[in-house]
């Protein structure tokens, strides 16, 4: 088993992998900026190591300092967590070529999931449905675009080949407009993403954000845990999850997740992933892969019993999963909300300090934070303060206890989205399942 590892994060995602870490006997060691002296795992970790100032680019951005971290404490391993650095495949090189353990997958996997033309090509060739498209960079000429538009029908989508977390797309309803949209598409992409290649897929109207849960080791073992639905969202960011989805069958569960699961052992995967899809009318197609941890892992964890950091843990030392695919069982239901540091109305990030915290308790109860009365939420960072999550014996059951959570929870001192959380748990539309990405939007006007 690895002996020390660096969590290279923060906030509750850096506490979760210490938690794990020290269930294994894994000593840690919490990289941190200056404003972040105070983060709950910055104080309980075996070691510390400041690693620059308050701005991303300078401190959990900074590979050189990350790397040069774990020289200085004699680490073996580096766990990125999700965010930051935790899809970049130039990081996972250099983590390995100085001789540690990148916690995470290959950066060849990271790299070709990474770019959603490859990544597209290479699921439709492990037998992944995928949405109608161009099946590869649209080119320069005019004529060819709008005709494979026309094929595809419309209206269409045009997505940049190095977005993602809902940038570098537009949406083209009618012929009139395709060109400037591509034209328009491609100069955003290359401002964002330095990569102005860009492509074209059906554009479905009412679909559902359905993601199926990946392990996968180095001996050529891999296993799905189920799917979630994420598509309670605002803006493209996820604000309740959970898992199993609402009227998603046995068999769509084996035959989606088993085709994920022959992609990872395609591609070389290892570690924990997620394939992510859009869902209508029955059907899967797939929008991107996810090489990372993900916030909403806890209800999967939930649901299966399988903790997902572990495996992370367990795969980077180079062990065989801890279970087959054979031994995954579906058990009751969880649900997930993200409670972030901001105005429930007008979503503005409201920084500063918690006077009091009291997180919620009783039976199926899990809340992952960070924060503790006397932190002060820094500007600097993802608004996010933490996660709280349901189990039930069935969906229902899961969000009754929610509801109570939600009640129970005090945060003082700033504003919180808890009351937004409150209002979508009455909502019928949500207590009867199946809403689609747009429902949230569409409900709070914003669209």
């Amino acid at each position: 088993m690895l002996d020390k590892v660096v969590i290279a994060n923060r906030g509750e995602i850096a506490l979760r992998v210490q938690r794990a870490c020290r269930e294994m006997g894994i000593k840690t060691v919490a990289v941190h900026s200056t404003a972040d002296n105070n983060l709950k795992h910055v104080l309980l970790a075996d070691e510390t190591v400041c690693i620059g100032p308050p701005p991303s680019i300078n401190s959990y951005l900074d590979m050189p300092s990350i790397i040069a971290a774990a020289e200085v404490t004699d680490a073996v391993g580096i766990h990125p967590g999700y965010g930051f650095l935790s899809e970049n495949a130039d990081f996972a090189e250099r983590v390995e070529s100085s001789g540690f353990v990148f916690i995470g997958p290959p950066a060849s996997a990271i790299r070709l999931m990474g770019d959603k033309v490859s990544a597209i090509r290479s699921m439709k060739a492990a037998g992944v449905p995928c949405v109608p498209g161009s099946d590869g960079p649209l080119g320069d000429d005019a004529d060819e675009n709008l005709r494979i538009a026309r094929s595809i029908g419309y209206p269409i989508i045009i997505k940049a080949s190095g977005g993602g977390g809902g940038r570098g797309m537009r949406v083209v309803h009618v012929e009139a407009s395709l060109l400037a949209a591509i034209a328009v598409t491609k100069a955003e992409a290359r401002a964002a993403f330095n990569n102005d290649v860009v492509y074209m897929e059906k554009f479905l109207g009412k679909p559902r954000h359905i993601e199926f849960q990946v392990l996968a080791d180095n001996h050529g073992n891999a296993i799905h845990l189920g799917e979630r639905d994420c598509s309670m969202q605002r803006r493209h960011q996820k604000v309740v999850e959970e898992a199993p989805a609402p009227g998603i069958s046995e068999e769509q569960r084996s035959r989606i997740g088993d085709r994920c699961v022959r992609a990872c052992q395609e591609i070389g995967y290892r570690s924990a992933g997620t394939f992510e899809f859009l869902y209508e009318n029955k059907e899967f197609y797939f929008i991107e892969m996810n090489t990372r941890v993900q916030v909403e892992h806890p209800v999967t964890e939930m649901i299966t019993g399988v903790d997902i950091v572990r495996e992370q843990l367990r795969i980077a030392a180079g062990e065989t999963l801890s279970v087959t695919q054979d031994q995954v069982r579906i058990l009751g239901h969880a649900v997930e909300c993200r409670i972030n540091a901001e105005d429930p109305k007008t979503f503005m990030p409201c920084p500063g300090l918690i006077t009091l915290w009291h997180a919620p308790g009783g039976p199926g109860v899990r809340v992952d934070s960070h924060v503790y009365s006397g932190y002060k939420v820094p500007p600097y960072y993802d608004s996010m303060i933490g996660k709280i999550i349901t189990h039930g014996g069935d969906r229902d059951a899961a969000l009754a206890r929610m509801r109570n959570a939600l009640t129970e929870i005090v945060i003082e001192g700033i504003k919180t989205n808890v009351p937004l959380h409150q209002e979508i748990f009455q909502h019928l539309a949500f207590q009867q399942g199946g809403t689609d990405i747009h429902y949230l939007e569409k409900r709070l006007g914003l669209v």
